[in-house]
């Protein structure tokens, strides 16, 4: 006590106290923080959340017990909707082969935007939240989206060339303008393979090859953890790898990250590369019908082994 009481006077003479000893801080091992994982808690959800749920009905489970195999499936395909109703839930005369919906024809993308019109034309289809975080959050409505999805379509058609069955693929990043694109190309009809942000010129490349694409649809360029990523480039590396493999691209559609600024290094080829921007004031307000397509239409190409795999999956329409 006493020398505590000395140290403590020496320091108030010396005009400042001195700090505390530091405390050297235990890491907490597994064990002990083993112990918050089994903290359990329930969230119920609202009377008005089970109202609106797809699933709301218990029923549901009996429903869909192995005796009420294939019809059962009927309660999905009518949340739908239908151009032309079908008229065998599931032929299996072919195994495995099968065929859902014989007859049956729809579009993916007036299910995914015009028919939510009526009711929520001004509700937000699209909320993107980008990098870098400063910048301002970008809200599509429906109706805004359907605008934008309607002309891209157009263009594709009109301008690139493009009809049903066709094939293109899309190595875009995270932006409003790739669902747009998968969208625009779902309307009419086209096989859209689309490859990873992230992936190199010459994965892109095999597969445009692999899947027959004579157009590629880019970005100039985009932010990822903070570093912006100069994307045009691969497009030219990825059409060399495309020759290589005895395919020839035509068109190279590029989406600028930012209105009315380029914002890559790479050059643009005359006569092969077009930013969408200046292509889409031609098309300003046109409309693309629907193509209706039958149920067990191509809508995407798959892969199915990331970085290395050449065969793909087709899922249906």
């Amino acid at each position: 006590m006493a020398v505590a009481k000395a140290r403590k006077a020496a320091n108030k003479a010396n005009g400042k106290p001195k700090p505390a000893p530091s405390v050297p801080r235990t890491k907490e091992n597994e064990a002990q923080i083993a112990v918050h994982w089994k903290e359990e808690e329930y969230f119920h959800p609202s009377p008005k959340f089970i109202g609106q749920a797809n699933l709301n009905d218990p029923a549901m489970v009996e429903r869909f017990s192995e005796k009420n195999f294939p019809e059962c499936f009927r309660d999905y395909a009518e949340l739908l909707h239908w151009d032309q109703y079908w008229h065998t839930t599931l032929d299996t005369s072919d195994p495995p082969f099968w065929k859902w919906f014989v007859g049956g024809k729809l579009n993916v993308c007036y299910n995914c935007v015009d028919r939510h019109l009526t009711q929520y034309k001004n509700k937000a289809a699209f909320i993107f939240v980008p990098e870098p975080e400063q910048e301002a959050p970008q809200v599509l409505t429906y109706r805004e989206l359907y605008v934008r999805v309607n002309e891209t379509a157009a263009m594709l058609r009109n301008f690139a060339g493009l009809k049903t069955g066709d094939r293109v693929t899309i190595h875009m990043p995270m932006i409003p303008e790739l669902p747009i694109t998968m969208l625009a190309c779902a309307r009419l009809g086209v096989v859209h393979s689309v490859v990873f942000g992230g992936f190199s010129g010459e994965a892109c490349g095999t597969r445009a090859a692999d899947s027959g694409s004579r157009v590629l649809i880019y970005a100039d360029g985009y932010w990822r953890n903070g570093k912006w990523i100069d994307h045009k480039g691969n497009a030219d590396v990825a059409i060399e790898t495309a020759k290589k493999e005895g395919q020839e691209i035509d068109k190279v559609l590029v989406w600028r990250r930012y209105p009315r600024k380029t914002s890559s290094e790479a050059p643009m080829v005359m006569g092969r590369d077009f930013f969408v921007e200046e292509v889409l004031k031609e098309y300003a307000g046109q409309m693309a019908e629907p193509v209706w397509l039958d149920s067990e239409a191509p809508l995407f190409l798959m892969y199915t082994s990331g970085t290395v795999g050449s065969r793909t999956m087709l899922h249906s329409a």
